[in-house]
């Protein structure tokens, strides 16, 4: 049956962004433009790759840090030994808000809801024996990600890594963290610039590495919709990129390094044309407003995570 109009009507379904779902989708409702791209190929609508994850598997990293360094080491080679592919490194509050142990403000959360970093030493221990060349590493740290990321630096430097080859991500959303999360620590214009200091720093010094992450997925868990969703990550992200721009770096120097976080919970379909649409428009973004060369700086790179939000609340 190709005729809608013969479909009988039935009570209106919405999906979580307030899109009405039609009982009956046809060839009709498929773009002829988006029928014939490929993928791989710009605007990278239904990949970034030719073969996606049939050739590279996704990378697999369990968010992941205990209390101290030493026992957090014994976890990530745990994880290793067990299959996962990266690390993911959690930090606690005091850490994540630019706090040393011994400062009074820390008492009482040193430890809770990750590992405690103060010194170099503790970064050596929790990544003793662990390659760097073969692991990447995502360190979810934000309002004090210049200090993290220069201690994972001085790390891969000492343990004598060529850095221009260092892989890995820093998360480094602080605007995010002043819409959905809290632990900024400094106010939004001067949050920003040290962003953009790491951006610049990594796109002259280390340009396979990954200062800024993205994250969509906070402010999905703040409340927002999946188009809401991917708005507010764009819109993050053109901030970060004119920042940039305005230090005269060149967009095909750092576009490439910019990644995302977002959330996947709910209507399949509804997820998979949001991953799809925000390729697609990333990709025009990036070429049409922003005018980069290279195809990979159009890419859409990104991670995503199932939600909280998304759970059931246990029963009494």
């Amino acid at each position: 049956m190709n005729d809608k109009s013969k479909i009988p009507t039935l009570k209106p379904v919405f999906l979580e962004s307030g899109i009405e779902v039609e009982p009956l989708y046809t060839q009709k409702d498929v773009s002829k433009e988006i029928e014939t791209e490929a993928p791989g190929k710009y605007p990278f609508t239904r990949g970034i790759h030719p073969l996606m994850y049939r050739k590279s598997p996704f990378t697999i990293r369990q968010y992941a840090g205990f209390a101290t360094p030493e026992e957090t080491n014994e976890r990530f080679h745990f994880l290793l030994n067990n299959g996962q592919t990266g690390l993911n490194v959690a930090f606690d509050l005091p850490t994540q808000c630019g706090l040393d142990s011994d400062d009074p403000r820390a008492f009482g959360e040193i430890g809770r809801v990750g590992m405690t970093i103060d010194t170099l030493e503790d970064f050596e221990i929790a990544f003793k024996n662990i390659d760097l060349n073969k692991i990447t590493v995502s360190l979810t740290i934000n309002g004090s990600a210049i200090v993290l990321i220069a201690m994972y630096i001085a790390l891969a430097e000492k343990l004598g890594y060529d850095i221009k080859n260092l892989r890995g991500t820093a998360q480094n959303d602080i605007l995010k963290e002043f819409i959905g999360r809290g632990t900024w620590i400094f106010p939004v214009a001067q949050s920003v610039k040290l962003v953009i200091d790491t951006i610049e720093y990594c796109a002259l010094n280390i340009p396979k590495y990954s200062p800024v992450s993205v994250c969509g997925y906070h402010i999905r868990e703040s409340g927002a919709n999946p188009i809401q969703e991917m708005a507010y990550a764009f819109c993050i992200a053109k901030a970060y990129t004119d920042g940039a721009l305005q230090r005269g770096i060149d967009i095909d120097d750092f576009a490439s390094r910019l990644s995302f976080n977002f959330d996947i919970y709910g209507n399949m379909f509804e997820q998979i044309a949001k991953f799809r649409g925000g390729r697609r428009l990333w990709a025009k973004i990036i070429r049409e407003e922003y005018h980069a060369k290279n195809d990979n700086s159009c890419w859409l790179r990104m991670i995503a995570g199932g939600g909280g939000g998304g759970l059931t609340k246990e029963q009494p």
